[in-house]
């Protein structure tokens, strides 16, 4: 479509997003009301939001609009998993200029359909607002289906911790476009779009995971998360975490040790969880660590010592992936 989103017009503009989606059997209204209706079979809604703004989580010089919704929708879809619930709607709110060209909100929807549709779940409605930068804005919704949530606050003395995703990928992929390269192309796209496993947080909860968290803002600074509302002391065993060859050139390449990716980088959405010491984990589950009482050491250790390097993502610190 031609033109800018200041010639389409706001309801224009909302016809030309819903007309690009898709819808789900737990959609009872979708979008063109004044609000939507979602089933809740476990009479529980999971939810969680999240907002990208450009300049800050996404630059149009390094990512496409289809890639931007893809992004937006995946670390929001991830939250919900997180939960151990199963995503089933997801809410747009969209700030964008007049001027912006048509195809921007419409290739962004698309991306958000789209990652909607891995997770199973469908954009059921939000708002568009004119504003000076573009920012969107996500709502997701999920079910528990009958399950408990799995929280940060049930891990305990004894268990394992495990991982499933990728760890290092995106903070990888954003040191090499920000040295003005686009390959190795696996990491750059891991940056663009992440790829989390909804379909663990789900199987965790099944599998009596104590508790679990998305790898949003890296592994130790989410692992910090589950510790510190556990009240407990979490040890990462450095050896037990694969790390690509690629990822090792890339790391030599730009004089970065990339374990500092592995450990810190965020926006994988990879699903960390903690599990009694006798659960059989799947394959797709890595155990590299376990949970111990606390101590005087920091919550997350390294082989056990402290980690000193800076790390993880802090949206009002100066630190970041």
């Amino acid at each position: 479509m031609k033109g800018t989103v200041g010639e389409l017009g706001e309801f224009g503009l909302i016809r030309e997003l819903t007309s690009r989606l898709t819808t789900t059997p737990a959609v009872r209204i979708g979008p063109g009301d004044d609000a939507a209706v979602v089933a809740a079979p476990d009479r529980r809604v999971v939810a969680s939001t999240d907002i990208l703004l450009e300049g800050r989580h996404f630059r149009r010089d390094w990512s496409t609009a289809y890639d931007v919704g893809r992004k937006a929708a995946a670390q929001n879809l991830a939250d919900i998993a997180a939960m151990g619930a199963v995503p089933t709607a997801l809410l747009l709110g969209l700030v964008v200029p007049a001027e912006l060209p048509v195809t921007w909100p419409s290739e962004m929807m698309d991306g958000l359909r789209d990652e909607c549709q891995v997770a199973g779940a469908s954009v059921v409605g939000g708002d568009v607002v004119r504003g000076d930068t573009i920012m969107v804005s996500i709502t997701a919704l999920g079910d528990l289906r009958n399950q408990e949530p799995v929280t940060r606050a049930g891990a305990q003395p004894g268990d394992l911790v495990a991982v499933t995703g990728w760890l290092g990928w995106s903070a990888a992929g954003y040191a090499v476009l920000s040295r003005g390269f686009r390959s190795p192309r696996a990491f750059v796209e891991a940056h663009r779009r992440p790829e989390p496993p909804y379909h663990a947080g789900p199987a965790a909860a099944a599998l009596g995971a104590t508790a679990m968290c998305d790898v949003s803002d890296g592994l130790i600074a989410d692992l910090g998360h589950i510790a510190e509302a556990s009240k407990v002391r979490i040890d990462i065993r450095s050896g037990a975490i694969d790390i690509p060859t690629q990822m090792n050139d890339i790391g030599q390449a730009v004089g970065v040790d990339p374990l500092q990716w592995v450990l810190t980088g965020g926006e994988d959405h990879a699903i960390v969880a903690t599990f009694p010491s006798d659960t059989k984990l799947p394959a797709r589950w890595k155990v590299i660590g376990e949970v111990l009482n606390p101590s005087a050491l920091p919550q997350v250790t390294v082989d056990g010592a402290p980690w000193t390097s800076k790390g993880g993502w802090d949206h009002f610190g100066d630190i970041e992936s």
